[in-house]
Formats: C-alpha cells, sequence, structure tokens
C-alpha cells in the first residue's frame, strides 16, 4: 500500500510539473518551456556502452544519464547511414519521404559541393521551436547539404532549417579528412582518374602516331588539347587527397568558413567551448541545441589524453573521450544552474561500422548481440541504437522502456513539449513519446515500422501487442562477404539492391521477442502464425506505401556531384585555405 502510495505520489508530482508548463496567454515562454539539449553520436554501437552491457568501455557519464534518466532498449533509426537518418530525425519522417535517399548506390551526401540536400519544403523541429521563441543552436556534424545554384546561396544550411546558430562541419568527418587507409572516396576518385588519364593518353597516342603517319587528316589542335586534358588528369589524381581535405574538412559558423582546412587536434576543444558558450548566452531559456558530435566516426580523431587509454585501441579510445566531452557538457548545465529545466536526449544516427577494418584492427564499433551493422538497411545492428532520456524531477530515474521507438519520435515529442503544433499537412512518422517515458502509457504508439535500404524497402517490424510479440520481417538481405561472415567485408557497406543483395521468397521471419539476435529462421512449419503475420505484415507494408508521393531524390547522380560553382572556398577558388580565429581557450 505504501508503494502504491508512493507510485502515485510521483506520478502527481510529474503532472503537476508538465502542467506548470502550459503558460498563461499573459507568461512568459522562457518561464514555461523546458530547455532541450540533444546529443548525437556518430557511428557508435548500441554495444559500445556501459549501459547497454558493455563492460570493458568506460562510458560513465552516459551511463550516469540512464541510471538518472529514462533507457530505451528497442530504439530504432530510420536508416543506416547518417545523410538519411538525421534527415528523418529532424523531420520525423523516413527519408524516402523527403527524397533523402538514392536509388543508385549513392547512400550519403558525397561532397560539400554538390547540389543535393534536406529540400526547403521540409521542417525541421528546429523550425518549429524557433517559431515558438526557443534559440535553436546546432553544434558540430551536418551533414544534409549545402548549397543549390551558388557556393554562398546557403539554400540547403541549418540557419535555412530553423536554426539560429550553427558551428560545425557542413559535411562529415571522414578517413578521407586524414589521408586515412580506410578511405570513402579518395581511392575510388583516384582509380577513376587514372583510368580516364590512361584513356586520353591513349587516344592522344593513337592521333599522335596517325598524325605522324599519315593516317589521318587533322590538325594537331585535338592532339595537344587530348595531351593537355590527360596531363590535368593526372595531376588531379595526385593530388585528390588533398583536393578532398579542402573540399568538405572545414568548419564554419554560421554562414562563415572559420578553419580550411580544420586542424584535428583543435576540435574537440573548440566544439566544447562553442557548446559551454551557448548554453551562457541562452541560460535564461528556452533553448534548443542539438550536439552533433564528430566522434565516433573515422578517422577517429582522439586528442592526446585519450590516446591509448582505452582496451578497445583507437575506436575505444574515441568511444571514451566522446563519453568525456558528455561530461563535461552535463558540468556546463550544473554551472549554468540548468540541469533541472532541460530535457536531455542521447542516442547515436546509426549502428556501427563492422567493415571499418584494417590490418587486423577495427576501427568501427559494437552493436553487441545484434546481427549486422552500419549501412545493412534491416539487420538489427545497423539500425538499433542507445536512446536515452533525462529530465530530474519528471522522468523517473532508471527507469527502462523494452517497446518499440523511433529516432523520428524526437520530433513530436520535443514540438508538442515546446507547445507547438505537430504538422497536418504531410504524413509525420514519429509518435509522441513522453507518455511512454512518464509510465502513463504501457505500449509504444508504434505497431509497423518500416525499414529502408536507400528507396528500396528492405524489412518491416509488427509489434502484436496483444500477444507481447515483436516480429520482424525481411524481404532483402544484402548478401555477407566472405561467404559465413556477418558484414561485407572488402566493400566500405553492403549494398542495397543488385547482384549483392537476396530478394527472399517467402520473406524471411524472426521473432525478435524470443530471437532479437535474428539467428532463427521461422518458417510455416516451426511457426503456426506464419502465414497469419506474413498476411499483416504485408498489408501493412501496401498502406504505408500509400501514403507516400513521388519526390526528388536528392542523393542520385545529379544531386550528389561534385561541381566546382558549388563549392565553399574561404579565398579565391580553388585557393581555400583560412584560419580565423585563434586556439580555444
Amino acid at each position: 500500500m505504501l508503494h502504491l502510495q508512493h507510485s502515485w505520489g510521483r506520478l502527481a508530482g510529474m503532472l503537476s510539473v508538465l502542467l506548470s508548463l502550459a503558460p498563461s496567454a499573459s507568461s512568459d515562454v522562457s518561464a514555461s518551456w523546458p530547455n532541450i539539449l540533444l546529443l548525437m553520436a556518430d557511428d557508435l554501437g548500441i554495444g559500445d556502452i556501459g549501459c547497454y552491457g558493455n563492460n570493458t568501455m568506460r562510458t560513465p557519464n552516459i551511463d550516469r544519464l540512464a541510471e538518472f534518466g529514462v533507457k530505451l532498449t528497442q530504439h530504432i533509426s530510420a536508416a543506416s547511414l547518417c545523410t538519411p537518418s538525421r534527415a528523418a530525425f529532424l523531420t520525423g519522417r523516413y527519408p524516402v519521404r523527403s527524397g533523402m535517399v538514392s536509388s543508385v548506390g549513392y547512400r550519403v551526401l558525397q561532397w560539400t559541393g554538390a547540389s543535393g540536400g534536406l529540400p526547403t519544403n521540409e521542417t525541421t523541429f528546429a523550425k518549429i521551436l524557433k517559431e515558438k521563441g526557443y534559440a535553436t543552436g546546432l553544434i558540430g556534424k551536418w551533414h544534409l547539404g549545402l548549397n543549390c545554384e551558388s557556393a554562398g546561396d546557403h539554400c540547403h544550411h541549418p540557419l535555412h532549417h530553423g536554426f539560429d546558430y550553427f558551428y560545425g562541419m557542413p559535411l562529415s568527418m571522414t578517413g578521407d579528412c586524414a589521408h586515412w587507409e580506410l578511405s570513402e572516396k579518395r581511392v575510388d576518385l583516384e582509380q577513376k582518374l587514372n583510368f580516364l588519364f590512361q584513356v586520353l593518353a591513349l587516344v592522344t597516342l593513337t592521333l599522335a602516331a596517325g598524325k605522324f603517319m599519315h593516317l589521318i587528316s587533322i590538325s594537331w589542335m585535338p592532339v595537344i588539347w587530348s595531351a593537355l586534358l590527360a596531363v590535368f588528369l593526372l595531376t588531379t589524381s595526385y593530388f585528390a587527397g588533398a583536393l578532398i581535405v579542402h573540399a568538405d574538412c572545414f568548419l564554419m559558423r554560421n554562414h562563415t568558413i572559420t578553419e580550411q582546412p580544420m586542424r584535428f587536434q583543435r576540435v574537440t576543444p573548440l566544439i566544447l567551448q562553442e557548446v559551454k558558450s551557448f548554453l551562457k548566452r541562452n541560460k535564461l531559456g528556452p533553448f534548443l541545441l542539438l550536439v552533433s558530435f564528430l566522434h565516433v566516426h573515422i578517422p577517429l580523431i582522439t586528442t592526446k589524453n585519450f590516446l591509448g587509454k582505452s582496451a578497445h585501441g583507437l575506436y575505444g579510445d574515441n568511444v571514451e573521450e566522446m563519453d568525456w566531452m558528455v561530461g563535461q557538457i552535463l558540468d556546463a548545465l550544473d554551472t549554468e544552474g540548468l540541469t533541472n529545466s532541460t530535457l536531455i536526449y542521447f542516442a547515436s544516427d546509426h549502428g556501427g561500422s563492422l567493415e571499418n577494418q584494417f590490418a587486423n584492427s577495427q576501427y568501427g564499433g559494437w552493436n553487441g548481440i545484434y546481427k549486422g551493422g552500419k549501412g545493412m538497411g534491416g539487420w538489427e545492428g545497423g539500425i538499433r541504437v542507445p536512446g536515452i532520456f533525462r529530465w530530474p524531477g519528471v522522468l523517473p530515474a532508471g527507469r527502462v522502456i523494452g517497446e518499440p521507438t523511433s529516432l523520428m519520435d524526437v520530433f513530436p515529442t520535443v514540438v508538442q513539449l515546446a507547445g507547438g503544433e505537430v504538422p497536418q499537412d504531410r504524413v509525420i512518422d514519429g509518435r509522441d513519446l513522453l507518455p511512454l517515458l512518464l509510465g502513463t502509457a504501457q505500449h509504444s504508439d508504434h505497431e509497423f515500422l518500416m525499414h529502408y535500404c536507400e528507396r528500396f524497402l528492405h524489412a518491416a517490424r509488427w509489434h502484436q501487442r496483444d500477444r507481447g510479440t515483436l516480429w520482424k520481417v525481411h524481404f532483402v538481405t544484402p548478401v555477407f562477404q566472405p561467404e559465413g561472415a556477418g558484414a561485407c567485408y572488402g566493400r566500405k557497406v553492403c549494398p542495397c539492391s543488385g547482384e549483392k543483395v537476396v530478394h527472399h521468397d517467402p520473406p524471411l521471419l524472426f521473432d525478435l521477442s524470443r530471437d532479437p539476435s535474428e539467428a532463427h529462421v521461422l518458417t510455416p512449419a516451426s511457426e503456426p502464425l506464419f502465414y497469419h503475420v506474413m498476411e499483416r505484415v504485408q498489408q501493412a507494408v501496401w498502406e504505408h506505401q500509400q501514403t507516400l508521393s513521388p519526390v526528388a531524390l536528392q542523393l542520385d547522380s545529379l544531386g550528389n556531384l561534385w561541381r566546382p560553382w558549388l563549392q565553399p572556398c574561404c579565398g579565391p577558388f580553388p585557393l581555400c585555405w583560412c584560419l580565423r580565429e585563434d586556439d580555444p581557450q
């Protein structure tokens, strides 16, 4: 009886806090709404964190968030790669709805100087919160596009999507930023340029030989131009790495480039300095701050204080440094007196990369018991991510929720917490998490979740609430290489279509509630409900597809090619070099 009274008392206390957030017509918004701090890791595996079962990686600050907050154990990203996942996170919509996907293998935005990006007609939660009087900031990685028609139009810039303030990388940290062995595009670019050079060299020699031997009657101008172009391609191939570093690996403050290329050992102190400055400037609130870490994406830039300190090599060093950064941010909240008035959310954009291996060393994350990883459209390891909420005095400490939730749920949750309205002119796939977080709802509002790889639907899950069962149906899976492996080794990521995927007929069926590792395929012989589940999921897929509208695919070839006239440059192009700010204090 005492336990029941205590539970009701705490629930009533939470309700009174929430009711106090509803302002009267004359109240000041800054005194009414919670501050919102969103912490997004890059490429972090769910198995890399102590509170999700890792007992060899030291993550005390993230673990402390879970200890005094709410931990989600079935938190799902809308895509298994950065650009589409982050688009879905900001808009609350599957990325296929906004066109932030590809159909030709370009899984993310490849260049800062490309024209693709988050369309201007998409509504982010930052845009809505800004209209409600919030100060809105993004510090860290963007990776959702920059320009459309010129190097300064900034049509896809964070400041055009609801953020008042931006400091960070317009694209993403990549192995090519540090001339790493693990290359996202440098090696491919060099190979393509070398091939074109060889073709032009052969054409030049053929024309020259024909001219000398009087076999063809042409002027020397085509030969000269062909030779010059061949020399240009050879030179470009030689300097491809340096070109990428200057083109993509730089820092911006709002619309101004501050470092091009970026100096790696300055980045972590600069990010922390920016976060602390934002909190100090906006401590009277309300504010929305998205800290989009450059950790733990390759090349795993780590400061000297953390190098060699973990039990998991450079990757572990980088994870532990990110956890330290989380602790520094929490301390800054305490210093400014913001802890109790701030809702904090921590997550990763998708699962860890299994293919990031070189010379017997692993440079990608661990996804725990879950199969697959980054880039795999349907397997759990690529899409099941950590999800932690903390709001002292409102959310119950130590609560663990095993219901299906999505990164897309952050959109309606923060919009409604800030007194905004979820848009009614478009489909919003996210669901308000607050009733689930408070414990006033037993089940997630997600009965079905779809899992895309580019624009192709690879899998779907069904939460059969009356049975307490979570079914997972795979329509398409990648072919792992080598045979019997758990990833596509030898590639950067697994493909979504073509010869290297398998279309299953009938689809693969798993019961995640009993088999979260997706190790045992269910068949009509082993599962009496097989045909019922398949029929119900197929019906849900059909209903979902009826809600999709044709949109331009932002990541397809035309929107994802480097265009010199779109390249941001802090000097006369191609002299893109500057250092406009002093070292952090």
